[in-house]
């Protein structure tokens, strides 16, 4: 097989779509986002790279708290629309059911199968190692203080994929992709390979 070369790009394959909610002004607002990873098992963490021109940054530097919604299937136009407009413009707090946690600060989502409540424990700013004629994003580290689910999209009390039917992104063609189905058990399916 002969090995092309291509354009250097984030190629993550597939990239899950969530919605990231923060009170900017007193008020919620949310923002679709696929730059999202885990980051620390223990305690729990997560990070989001968001852009600097993102509205939503404001309210999450200004309360150090955000929320991680993971939207179904059946909210993508929902979902899509939240990007498409500013909550300079719109108030986004009036498309959903919102609620609050332990921390008081971090709108979450009623209609999304899992909300993950976070407390920034880190903020990097990429304008301090890249080129100072780029933009640059904010890479935000939240702690994960409290996850919460309905029952319905659970399986012996943790989330289950198929109940909660997200889709993912490929940012490059700007596309929205299904979930496939379970091909193997990780940490189990390689037992039997051998090199032989």
């Amino acid at each position: 097989m002969v090995k092309n070369k291509i354009r250097p790009n984030p190629y993550i394959y597939p990239m899950p779509l969530v919605l990231i909610g923060a009170n900017v002004n007193g008020k919620a607002n949310f923002m679709p986002l696929a730059w999202i990873s885990m980051a620390e098992h223990e305690p729990p963490m997560i990070s989001i790279s968001s852009s600097k021109s993102h509205y939503t940054n404001k309210g999450i530097v200004e309360n150090q708290t955000f929320s991680v919604n993971t939207p179904s299937e059946d909210m993508i136009k929902s979902a899509d629309y939240c990007g498409l407009k500013s909550g300079k413009d719109i108030d986004k707090s009036k498309i959903f059911e919102i609620f609050y946690g332990e921390l008081g600060t971090a709108p979450m989502l009623i209609e999304t199968p899992l909300n993950l409540e976070c407390r920034v424990v880190k903020i990097v700013d990429t304008k301090d190692f890249i080129a100072p004629d780029k933009r640059g994003h904010y890479i935000f580290i939240g702690e994960i203080v409290q996850a919460y689910s309905g029952e319905e999209y659970l399986t012996n009390g943790i989330p289950d994929i198929k109940k909660i039917n997200p889709y993912t992104l490929t940012q490059i063609d700007a596309s929205y992709w299904k979930i496939g189905e379970k091909i193997g058990k990780a940490w189990s399916i390689g037992k039997d390979y051998s090199t032989n």
